[in-house]
């Protein structure tokens, strides 16, 4: 059963968290993952996808009381390493140590094969950790990988073709003897992975909608703040950052550029805000659900809106609470493949 028929069934809920292949290839498509509503009635027969469950919702905010999305501070950094789970890996034998400034003197260019990214490590002669190249160390062997899926697709043929092609060309130029996989076998792992992400993906959203008066570009920033946002890269764009340093946001607010890059931005009309987070992307310790639904009514309070779905229908605590019981099991699948949430291969394959 999908989610979108697991929430249909309870009844009377306004939103439904995706997670089905579906979604999955929307993504290729370049559209952007929403949580969608959920008809009381509705069902779609020879649909299939898991059931994700969350232990406790947040309490439901009352008339008057604010509440403020609280983090809890991460330790790890946002480093990228090779992983076997996510990445066809071939090993760089060489017979004496090589050292870093000829490693890295002949590192690749480009660090993408099609759409896949790749990197190549050495293991450092002295403290025997795997690392991208530097000068002034020495490595004994070497080892490069290309990511099997990401949200693009799986890694297919053309795109290990040319991975193999990239890092011989730096075998060569380093002394070493590459042992590449099976092509066959490479891209029958990245079909099975790009399968099971498929089935595996979210991202929740709800809009924040005037109740009456349209806000200005200043106004829905000012509120924003209040709550922990900075504004991100792009116009229309703002961020509740992560502790973990190099980490994505933990929620994205979003409303119409244009209003944004308007030669009076305050002068511009916003009725409709979108606040959202990714899934699997975000570290589940950072508390992001917590702070996606608290961060919603507190801005709703604040700005006079009402909190909707994608079909304009209002949300009620009701439904947050059924989304909240979704989550978790979420979590446990994605877990107990080695592909938590907000870890390193997570974040690589849900790209």
């Amino acid at each position: 059963m999908s989610l979108t028929v697991a929430l249909a069934v309870l009844g009377g809920l306004a939103l439904a968290l995706l997670v089905a292949h579906g979604a999955w290839q929307a993504r290729k498509a370049g559209l952007r993952r929403t949580a969608q509503a959920a008809a009381p009635a509705a069902t779609r027969p020879g649909e299939t996808g898991i059931e994700p469950s969350f232990d406790a919702a947040p309490p439901a905010i009352g008339a008057g009381e604010r509440i403020e999305p609280e983090l809890r501070p991460l330790a790890r950094r946002n480093v990228v390493r090779l992983d076997a789970l996510v990445d066809a890996m071939a090993t760089l034998a060489v017979e004496v140590q090589v050292s870093g400034d000829m490693a890295a003197l002949h590192l690749p260019s480009s660090w993408r094969a099609g759409g896949k990214p790749f990197l190549v490590e050495g293991r450092n002669a002295e403290t025997d950790e795997w690392e991208l190249p530097n000068p002034g160390e020495r490595y004994r062997e070497f080892q490069a990988g290309v990511l099997l899926a990401n949200r693009t697709g799986a890694l297919n043929e053309i795109e290990y073709s040319e991975f193999v092609q990239k890092v011989q060309a730096y075998a060569d130029a380093i002394g070493a003897a590459p042992d590449f996989p099976d092509m066959l076998d490479v891209v029958a792992r990245a079909r099975e992975l790009d399968a099971f992400a498929g089935e595996h993906d979210a991202q929740l959203a709800v809009h924040l909608r005037a109740r009456a008066t349209a806000w200005s570009v200043g106004y829905v920033q000012q509120h924003a703040a209040r709550h922990g946002f900075v504004p991100g890269l792009v116009p229309g764009r703002m961020v509740l950052p992560a502790a973990d340093d190099g980490a994505p946001p933990v929620l994205t607010l979003s409303f119409d550029p244009q209003a944004a890059l308007a030669d009076d931005p305050n002068q511009a009309a916003v009725r409709d805000v979108t606040l959202a987070f990714d899934v699997p992307q975000t570290d589940p310790k950072a508390e992001p659900f917590a702070a996606w639904q608290a961060s919603a009514q507190a801005l709703a309070l604040g700005m006079d809106a009402v909190v909707v779905d994608d079909n304009g229908q209002p949300l009620s605590a009701d439904g947050f609470a059924a989304i909240g019981a979704e989550l978790g099991q979420l979590y446990r699948a994605l877990e107990a493949h080695g592909l938590g949430a907000g870890s390193p291969a997570a974040r690589r394959l849900f790209s």
